[in-house]
């Protein structure tokens, strides 16, 4: 017997454009960590990322996320790292097509509390190893080869 449920379909075929924050910074000894943070509902590492904020330049939005998510204040760059994308399901079910500018961050302080502090978890690690953590490939390559 076949299934009832129908596929989910693709809300709209064109992208929408999500922007996105590569925290980092510099350990004593040198060596370059980045931060990653669990997305809320699928506990999945990712990158603090959101939709555009009116009044807000794109490094200025990923700087923001980049906050509010993950409690990390610093310096965003003008010029963007590159883009990754995916398909973010829908609060409908359905999927939307996501192409996401990603900004990198160098990390000056990290707040005690932040909005989103009871919702994600934080990771320090190195991009070699922060690289084969996260699902989507593009991201994974983005991270995989960051330097500042």
């Amino acid at each position: 017997m076949a299934s009832s449920i129908a596929p989910r379909s693709i809300t709209d075929p064109e992208p929408r454009i999500q922007y996105a924050a590569l925290p980092w910074r510099r350990r004593d000894d040198g060596r370059i960590e980045v931060l990653l943070i669990t997305s809320r509902e699928t506990r999945r590492w990712v990158i603090p990322k959101g939709w555009p904020m009116k009044g807000l330049k794109s490094p200025k939005t990923a700087a923001r996320e980049a906050y509010e998510e993950a409690g990390v204040k610093g310096d965003v760059a003008k010029k963007k790292l590159g883009e990754y994308h995916y398909e973010k399901r829908l609060r409908t079910g359905e999927l939307q097509h996501v192409r996401v500018a990603v900004y990198p961050l160098e990390v000056k302080a990290e707040a005690k509390t932040w909005p989103e502090m009871a919702e994600r978890e934080k990771l320090w690690t190195t991009a070699e190893e922060a690289a084969p953590l996260v699902d989507e490939p593009e991201l994974k390559a983005l991270i995989g080869r960051f330097s500042p």
